[in-house]
């Protein structure tokens, strides 16, 4: 059971809400590496501009497995940084795409070409939810093309209610990465495991339980059914549905990972559904991948 949220949450301290500073970030990396929790990939999710920064709280011990973020021009430096580093390894880029379509497309490019010289796997952003599966249908054909290893990247969330993606809109976008072989990671509000409305902010978030079961129900092709799994706020029957699946490895090659800036909610909360043990000896998993991979 466990192998259904195996290797399923990247490191993003750095990032709102909890925007810690670097040197707490990599104090709690360093922890949560240790820790042997099944459920972190053990990979740090970091801006490009702060790479430098990163380098500089490293200890000669760390080997940090690092996710640069695109956030500035200065992605080609910051490869470059993490190639010489010795206690970091670039083990993929992130970026979100501009709005206008031409921009979008150079952008797309130019990424796929960084990302490539790099060699590692590249996840992007589209600017909206509802520009997801256009772009799904862009990367499955690079892919197909040349085997690049391209995925999308879903925010369930963030800072305002413009930025959750409704049901039926997170659905299309699973669906259409399910359809067209192109993993998905996700980002942003994902801290729980089923769906809930926060009463601090009147927010609804996705839950990451809810995500991972929709993941499997989009490779029926249906939007409906997976919307219908995303909206579900009841626990007993996600519960009993994620005991009762007996092959994670389908819907983890839909849903690779999601970022969270919260590393211990995410586990404490699957160990109290009876999902995950409090410790393993599983190591990372291999980003972009199926099943147990990340």
């Amino acid at each position: 059971m466990t192998a259904l949220l195996a290797h399923l949450v990247d490191d993003a301290g750095l990032y709102e809400p909890a925007a810690l500073d670097m040197a707490a970030a990599v104090a709690r990396h360093r922890r949560d590496t240790a820790s042997g929790q099944p459920m972190l990939t053990d990979r740090f999710l970091c801006p490009a501009s702060r790479v430098p920064e990163l380098l500089a709280h490293l200890d000669a011990d760390d080997r940090f497995a690092v996710l640069v973020t695109v956030d500035a021009p200065a992605l080609a430096e910051a490869v470059a940084a993490l190639h010489r580093s010795p206690g970091a390894t670039l083990v993929g880029i992130e970026a979100t795409l501009p709005a206008g379509p031409d921009d979008s497309r150079a952008a797309l490019t130019t990424l796929i070409d960084a990302a490539t010289a790099a060699a590692v796997p590249l996840f992007l952003e589209p600017a909206t939810i509802a520009g997801a599966p256009e772009l799904i249908s862009a990367l499955a054909e690079r892919r197909s093309a040349d085997g690049s290893p391209l995925g999308v990247k879903l925010r369930c969330g963030g800072t305002g209610p413009e930025l959750f993606p409704t049901p039926a809109a997170l659905a299309a976008a699973l669906v259409a990465a399910a359809g067209a072989g192109v993993p998905a990671k996700a980002t942003a509000g994902l801290h729980h495991a089923i769906r809930r409305t926060d009463p601090a902010t009147g927010l609804t978030h996705h839950g990451f339980l809810n995500l991972v079961l929709a993941a499997d129900t989009a490779r029926s092709g249906s939007a409906a059914d997976t919307e219908r799994v995303l909206a579900d706020e009841d626990l007993n029957r996600l519960r009993a549905t994620a005991r009762a699946l007996h092959d994670p490895v389908p819907a983890r090659a839909v849903l690779t990972c999601f970022g969270s800036c919260d590393t211990e909610t995410p586990m404490l909360e699957a160990v109290r559904l009876g999902l995950a043990p409090t410790r393993s000896d599983g190591g990372p998993g291999t980003f972009g991948l199926g099943g147990g991979s990340t």
